[in-house]
């Protein structure tokens, strides 16, 4: 073989790497990705009714190392508003092969997660709200585990919640109040209440016992912290995707 045979060869050779993540995420099959994911997490929900915790772990390691989990978890994170706001490496995935990649590169032998970056957002008492930006990567294992987390966390959740709930509104929030609120026998006052800090104070330990899953990438993710400014603090991660999942 010629020199200018091996210089071409080593051209498609590189050239065919994202050419091929990109039509794997191209050409992937949503539906039945969806679908499969689905009755994993049936299948969570179920044995979590059932008490049966030693299996509800053993499907969610099953979920959360699935090719379809992973492509489903990344596809969420680079399709909602913030996929274009990047974490402290200013990195995100827009293309069809970095989608792909990054899907690829889930894996939780080894990993790190990286600190939060942390902005603040207005509220409506005029003070502001402090909001944790992942990594990409970060946010592709934690949408990942919220895969695996929802089922648990729907099938043990008080019937009366709505907030960020699945398939449950405003709306439904509403009717059940004027439903509850509005006969002769209801309760004429309403609490209205907010915990201080409560991402910033929240008890690690509590969480390690008492949250289904995988507890050495829960703990990685409770020691992160988080990048304000120049400087690298503690708290659990606020305003991500998983955060609804958590506490």
């Amino acid at each position: 073989m010629t020199a200018s045979n091996d210089t071409a060869q080593a051209e498609t050779m590189e050239a065919g790497a994202p050419l091929h993540a990109e039509e794997s995420w191209l050409q992937a099959d949503w539906s039945r990705i969806e679908s499969e994911v689905r009755r994993l997490q049936v299948r969570i929900a179920k044995a979590t009714r059932e008490g049966r915790w030693g299996k509800v772990q053993a499907l969610q390691r099953l979920l959360t190392r699935s090719h379809n989990g992973k492509m489903l978890a990344v596809k969420r994170v680079t399709e909602n508003r913030g996929r274009r706001t990047p974490g402290v490496d200013r990195r995100i995935w827009s293309s069809p092969a970095a989608k792909s990649s990054g899907a690829q590169s889930l894996r939780h032998r080894g990993y790190r997660p990286q600190p939060l970056r942390r902005i603040y957002i207005p509220k409506r008492n005029g003070g502001k709200r402090p909001l944790g930006i992942p990594t990409m990567a970060d946010r592709a294992m934690q949408a990942l585990w919220k895969l695996a987390l929802e089922p648990v966390a729907e099938a043990r959740a008080d019937r009366n919640s709505y907030g960020f709930r699945v398939a449950r509104s405003t709306a439904d929030a509403i009717a059940h109040c004027f439903n509850t609120l509005s006969k002769r026998t209801s309760a004429e006052w309403v609490l209205e209440a907010d915990i201080r800090g409560c991402f910033d104070n929240i008890g690690h330990e509590w969480l390690l016992r008492n949250i289904t899953m995988d507890k050495e990438v829960l703990r990685k993710w409770l020691k992160a912290g988080y990048i304000d400014g120049w400087t690298t603090r503690f708290g659990i991660f606020c305003g991500t995707g998983l955060s609804d999942d958590i506490p």
